[in-house]
C-alpha cells in the first residue's frame, strides 16, 4: 500500500477540521499531557521542518531526553506562530514527502491521525480514522520500540472487534475497535472493554 496519498489526504482533512475550531479551543488541554491543542498543532507542523542535526543538538542540550526535546520545541513554535499560521503551514505540507530522517514510512500517518484524536477528543468532537489503514498501522506500531506497545501491554492480548487483528499473547484480553487499539498502542487512553480494559488504560498514564 502506498502510504503517501493517505498522509496527504489526512493532512488536508485535519486542516479543514482545525479551521472549524473557535478561539477558546486552542488552549484546551489535549490528550498529550505536555501540550494544549495549539501546541499539538505546532508539533504536527514540526515533523516536516526538523533536520537531524538540529534535533540532535537539541537532544544534547536536553541531556539526552528526546521527549522533552519534542515537547519544548512544540511549545516554542506555538509561541512563535498563531493557530491560523500553523494551519496554513499544515496546508503547505499537505503534499510534502519530507519527514524526519529517523522516521519510518508509516510514522507521518500515525502522527497526523493520532494527534488529530489528541485534539478532537478533549473537545468532545468526533474524527474518524480511515478504516483501511488501521490494521496496517497497528501492525507497524505494535512491534515498534519507539511506541513501546508490546512492552507496555506485556501479559495482555489486544483484540480488535471490527477487524482481523490482535497484538500480544498474554492471558488478559482487551477488546475494542481497531481505532481504539491504535490509540492504546500509541500510549493514549481509549474506549475498550474486556477483562484487561481498566488495567490497559491505566498503563497509558
Amino acid at each position: 500500500m502506498d502510504v503517501l496519498p493517505a498522509i496527504h489526504a489526512e493532512r488536508r482533512a485535519l486542516a479543514d477540521f482545525l479551521e472549524t475550531l473557535d478561539d477558546d479551543a486552542w488552549q484546551v488541554q489535549s490528550l498529550c499531557a505536555e501540550w494544549t491543542v495549539h501546541q499539538v498543532l505546532a508539533h504536527i507542523t514540526l515533523s516536516t521542518r526538523q533536520s537531524l542535526p538540529k534535533t540532535l543538538l537539541r537532544v544534547l542540550k536536553a541531556k539526552g531526553n528526546y521527549p522533552k526535546t519534542e515537547a519544548d520545541w512544540a511549545k516554542e513554535r506555538a509561541t512563535r506562530f498563531t493557530p491560523r499560521q500553523l494551519i496554513a503551514q499544515l496546508r503547505e505540507d499537505a503534499h510534502s514527502d519530507k519527514k524526519f530522517r529517523l522516521a519510518g514510512a508509516m510514522d507521518p500517518l500515525v502522527d497526523v491521525l493520532v494527534h488529530g484524536q489528541d485534539i478532537a477528543r478533549p473537545l468532545g468532537l468526533d474524527r474518524q480514522m480511515p478504516r483501511e489503514w488501521l490494521v496496517p498501522l497497528l501492525d507497524y506500531v505494535w512491534p515498534s520500540g519507539f511506541y513501546g506497545a508490546r512492552k507496555r501491554f506485556a501479559g495482555m492480548k489486544l483484540i480488535a472487534t471490527d477487524a482481523d487483528w490482535h497484538g500480544g499473547d498474554g492471558p488478559t484480553e482487551v477488546h475494542g475497535p481497531a481505532a481504539e487499539l491504535l490509540m492504546l498502542a500509541t500510549g493514549r487512553p481509549a474506549r475498550v472493554n474486556g477483562p484487561g480494559a481498566q488495567e490497559a488504560v491505566a498503563r497509558t498514564a
